[in-house]
């Protein structure tokens, strides 16, 4: 098992989808998202949102929380970041699909959207 400060797939919790007969979608929307650049070593906030259609498991939303909150003190870039999000997103609850968007504020007034996605 990692680290309890590193960010892992076998931090998110799962639970059975209520209704795996039927394909909907879920949309998590956590807009207070916090990490470090590499490079200044200052913090870069964002909202990231996740949209999944669930399989046979859906992700518990308080682990959802800790685990998120294990980046705040990460030196990391948007793009490895969000590739990060999705794979161990799909590796915790192997979702039909499921879309991970980081959307970062302004830096230096350049504002970066990075978008992943996987399909079963």
């Amino acid at each position: 098992m990692a680290e309890p400060t590193v960010p892992s797939s076998d931090q998110l919790e799962t639970f059975a989808n209520p209704n795996p007969g039927r394909e909907y979608h879920i949309e998590i929307v956590c807009p207070e998202f916090t990490s470090i650049c590499p490079v200044t070593g200052q913090p870069d906030f964002g909202t990231i949102t996740f949209t999944y259609v669930p399989g046979e498991k859906c992700v518990e939303l308080k682990s959802l929380k800790l685990y998120l909150q294990r980046y705040r003190n990460r030196g990391i870039f948007y793009e490895q970041l969000v590739n990060q999000l999705l794979d161990d997103f799909v590796a915790a609850c192997q979702p039909l699909r499921c879309t991970v968007v980081g959307a970062f504020t302004p830096r230096g007034g350049i504002t970066t959207t990075v978008t992943c996605e996987y399909h079963r």
